[in-house]
């Protein structure tokens, strides 16, 4: 939520959800609240193994020194959800919600119709999604 007033932004992600997915995330996120102006970046992360890694770990620390050093930039503040408690999850009834309005009995949507309903949803933008570099082939 942004200044009392409900916002979602979505990502999509092309490939798995890792670690390195999540630091993308997390640089986009402090770049939107840099634009906003906003000095501090409160996540509320569920126990996912890509959100508690050493790398994510590492990364939010290191961002938060060079914050903190350079005195510009939006700190990270990580609030990690308990086990097993997905009632504390302010997502969770929004996900139930979101759903049952993209559902389509008849036939599978498409990757791109999906993520449009899902934003039409969230009444938010459809940014490109994230994704890790191909990797170059070595000869």
């Amino acid at each position: 939520m942004v200044k009392n007033k409900k916002k979602a932004w979505l990502r999509f992600v092309d490939g798995r959800p890792v670690s390195a997915i999540s630091i993308q995330f997390l640089e986009w996120a402090c770049q939107k609240m840099a634009e906003m102006d906003f000095r501090v970046l409160v996540l509320v992360w569920d126990n996912a193994s890509r959100h508690v890694s050493n790398m994510v770990r590492t990364w939010v620390h290191e961002h938060n020194r060079q914050v903190k050093h350079c005195a510009e930039g939006v700190h990270i503040l990580l609030c990690y959800l308990p086990v097993k408690s997905p009632w504390l999850n302010p997502i969770e009834p929004k996900g139930v919600l979101g759903k049952r309005k993209v559902l389509e009995p008849d036939r599978t949507l498409s990757a791109q119709e999906l993520a449009d309903r899902v934003c039409g949803v969230f009444s938010c933008p459809h940014e490109p999604h994230l994704a890790l570099p191909e990797p170059e082939n070595v000869t």
